[in-house]
């Protein structure tokens, strides 16, 4: 058996799990990440792409802000169309200067995975069967085996382990069901999304409609490439929608200057992803600590899901940092606590959004008209525009 010795286990290779590791090794803290998937694949997954200013400072703090910097796109606005009306919701002007930033986690993975190979930082993928052991204990380990190598188990022991593995991970699992709190709201419908190499329709908003046909949504990967969602029944498959639907069904949801001036293309990938709210309670238990989709799942609405990632990972980073260094162990014990308040508010905003822009099922009728009264009170009340804005663009860390 191989076994390596380190003092953070990150079990995860997505955003968060190679965040995490860019920042302990920036502060001397030695790690080590393994990955169920091949790098290929962590690359190929298709995810947001909108960053708060608080996501955006702590890929400058882990030495790769370059690709943000050079690639991002900045954004001042927010369009609510309604009605056949699109409606701008000032951003930056109604939260004193802030803008979010339009950069992919794909762009985001690749930064942070070529800052690790350059740095010859320890990333191990194709791994199976991982189990952790003795995480009551001041020496838990994690064990697994490497597919495409041998059957011989390799062990990595260590002070901490991170589970950064996602919703399906096995981290999560490790928590005992006599601990474990877990909150869950799924949502009647999915969201058909289509990535085209076409110039955004609105190259400085991100637009939001609410239609009779359901909720659609125009996003962005940069000037050349768009990112493009329809809400869909999740009894759809992707092989109803041709490329030629989807534009189509795309502008019945648009106001007419919008769907007039699109552009379409062929599509480059074309999936269906379910809509859930998540949260499992509480992040930590002994030396195991939770971090990103392992504990909370947000709908896509409001792009909150890799910031809430970027945010768990701040706290954890610097608990760590702070107990390496002066064995300070408060943020350790607050780590969860610090989160889940700010989880929970994003939780809030991500389900209101939601049920504010889509298509329920009883969204017959009476449901459609408030919905409409409820988003015209929206643009024409500065305090609640103002309130949508500040959310967006993400609470501040101490709210």
């Amino acid at each position: 058996m191989t076994t390596h010795k380190t003092q953070v286990a990150i079990v995860g290779a997505g955003p968060a799990g190679l965040l995490l590791g860019s920042l302990l090794h920036r502060a001397g803290i030695d790690n080590i990440i393994i990955e169920r998937q091949s790098p290929e694949y962590v690359l190929s997954r298709i995810r947001a792409g909108i960053l708060e200013q608080v996501s955006v400072d702590l890929l400058h703090e882990a030495g790769v802000g370059q690709g943000v910097s050079a690639g991002g796109i900045v954004h001042h606005s927010i369009d609510l169309v309604f009605q056949n009306t699109r409606h701008p919701i000032e951003v930056t002007q109604l939260t004193g200067g802030k803008v979010v930033t339009a950069y992919g986690q794909t762009e985001v993975t690749r930064d942070l995975m070529e800052q690790r190979s350059k740095l010859d930082l320890p990333s191990i993928y194709n791994v199976q069967d991982v189990d952790m052991h003795g995480i009551d204990s001041a020496h838990p380990s994690v064990s697994f085996r490497v597919s495409d190598t041998s059957s011989e188990r390799q062990t990595i022991e260590c002070d901490f382990i991170a589970g950064c593995d996602g919703f399906h991970g096995v981290a999560r699992q490790h928590i005992p069901k006599s601990i474990l709190r877990e909150f869950e709201r799924v949502y009647p419908f999915g969201w058909l999304g289509v990535l085209a190499d076409v110039p955004p329709v609105s190259p400085h908003a991100i637009v939001y409609a609410n239609s009779e046909r359901g909720f659609a949504l125009c996003s962005m990967r940069s000037m050349t490439r768009s990112r493009y969602y329809v809400q869909c029944p999740m009894t759809d498959q992707v092989s109803d929608w041709s490329d030629e639907r989807f534009w189509d069904e795309l502008k019945l949801r648009l106001d007419p200057e919008l769907a007039e001036q699109m552009v379409t293309g062929p599509s480059i990938e074309k999936s269906i992803a379910p809509l859930r709210s998540y949260v499992a309670e509480p992040m930590r238990h002994g030396r195991l600590f939770l971090a990103g989709d392992a504990c909370h799942i947000v709908p896509p609405t409001g792009a909150k899901g890799l910031n809430l990632a970027a945010t768990d990972v701040k706290y954890l980073s610097q608990a760590l940092i702070d107990y390496y260094r002066t064995q300070d162990s408060h943020g350790i014990d607050d780590y969860s606590a610090k989160c889940l308040k700010r989880i929970w508010k994003a939780e809030r905003f991500s389900w209101w959004l939601t049920s504010l822009m889509h298509r329920f099922p009883d969204t017959e009728g009476f449901g459609q008209k408030i919905q409409e009264a409820e988003l015209e009170y929206l643009v024409k009340s500065e305090s609640l525009s103002r309130s949508l804005a500040e959310n967006y663009v993400g609470l501040p860390l101490d709210f």
